[in-house]
């Protein structure tokens, strides 16, 4: 025990990566607000980070933060392409670190031919031009479009990949004088890095084409140069996909042979999801679904591993982590669902949380069911 509290959580156990330490192994991963105006957070941001700072996670990370202004999904995509996008985005993380006692990490992407959609609550589709939806043109390794109600993308140029790679890099130098505890790239999902590396999107035979000696090339050339842009004791990591879900895409061997790569061009840790690669492709609904990818790139490609998809309760979270399936578990939608969602999973699991003076009124009087009248 440590100041008289178990220690016997595995959730509740510190995790250091480079030389970021964390007191819990419980992450906020990026979820998307589609609120931001021109890619500048707002006060939505602030109050939604704000939330979240004193969460009892170990690490937030931001939404999606796209690397140039046609790299957004929505027209409400948070970027960090400019210098107004970078110091609004400042202004909210400098707010969550003063109020706050979570590290704040982002999430940099670029949507590919993911791009130019609408907001998933006005129908998630590509936007068209005759709705007054203002679209864009959306750019992939090849012409094939996403699915049906997607535009189809213009296949890039080598002028297109390098720039992409330039945009990455200028991100993350942005990402650093911002302030961030955390980096990493968003590689999975359909979006463009990940429509690189699958050949369920990518159909080129040229210097960017599928193959290992290919676009994964281009893409580990490119985690290489954004490490050089962030300094070795931020963490930098990526998002990955686990798995295509759909025969000739990506498998969980792949996963493991990329994680490899990624790990040689100074990637601190990698988050395995899964999914995503083309509209029609349905992820599996299991609890966990992506811990067994999670677990293996874990193990096999030696690096820290962070779990996501419906993990959903505290004795889940804390198998996962204890059973050595993954260092970092990332919950979602339960945080929205209970921003003090770390709160609970600590009096479940008799971890610790920081909590802020404000609310030390919170005490363990009420977390034990009822408590006793005083007399």
């Amino acid at each position: 025990s440590r100041n008289g509290v178990s220690m016997s959580s595995k959730l509740f156990s510190p995790i250091r990566l480079a030389e970021l330490e964390l007191p819990n192994r419980i992450v906020v991963p990026p979820m998307c607000q589609y609120s931001a105006d021109d890619g500048c957070a707002n006060d939505w941001h602030m109050t939604h980070l704000g939330m979240l700072a004193n969460s009892g996670a170990g690490l937030v990370v931001v939404e999606a933060t796209h690397v140039t202004r046609p790299g957004r999904i929505t027209h409400g995509c948070l970027g960090l392409y400019s210098d107004a996008n970078e110091a609004a985005l400042k202004r909210v993380i400098d707010h969550c670190k003063r109020i706050g006692k979570s590290k704040f990490g982002i999430q940099l992407a670029h949507a590919g031919r993911k791009a130019s959609t609408q907001r998933p609550w006005e129908g998630g589709k590509g936007l068209h031009r005759n709705g007054g939806d203002e679209p864009w043109e959306t750019m992939g390794p090849s012409g094939a479009t996403f699915g049906a109600e997607w535009p189809s993308p213009r296949e890039m140029t080598a002028e297109d990949f390098k720039h992409a790679a330039d945009a990455f890099v200028q991100a993350a130098e942005r990402a650093v004088r911002i302030g961030f505890d955390a980096i990493e790239l968003h590689m999975a999902h359909g979006y463009l890095m990940h429509s690189i590396q699958s050949p369920l999107s990518n159909q080129r035979t040229d210097e960017y084409g599928p193959s290992r000696q290919a676009g994964w090339r281009y893409l580990f050339d490119t985690v290489a140069a954004v490490r050089a842009a962030v300094p070795r004791a931020i963490p930098l990591g990526a998002r990955i996909t686990g798995s295509d879900w759909q025969d000739g895409g990506l498998t969980t061997d792949d996963a493991v042979e990329f994680a490899r790569g990624l790990k040689e061009a100074g990637l601190d840790f990698l988050d395995v999801s899964s999914g995503g690669a083309r509209a029609d492709i349905r992820n599996p609904t299991a609890p966990g679904y992506n811990v067994p990818a999670a677990e293996r790139v874990r193990r096999e490609a030696g690096i820290p591993s962070r779990a996501v998809g419906l993990v959903t309760t505290p004795q889940q979270a804390e198998d996962i982590v204890a059973e050595g399936k993954a260092d970092m578990v990332a919950i979602g939608r339960a945080f929205l669902d209970d921003p003090h969602w770390a709160w609970e999973a600590a009096r479940q699991l008799g971890g610790e949380v920081e909590r802020p003076n404000q609310y030390l009124r919170v005490g363990r009087s009420l977390w034990s069911g009822v408590s006793k009248p005083r007399t």
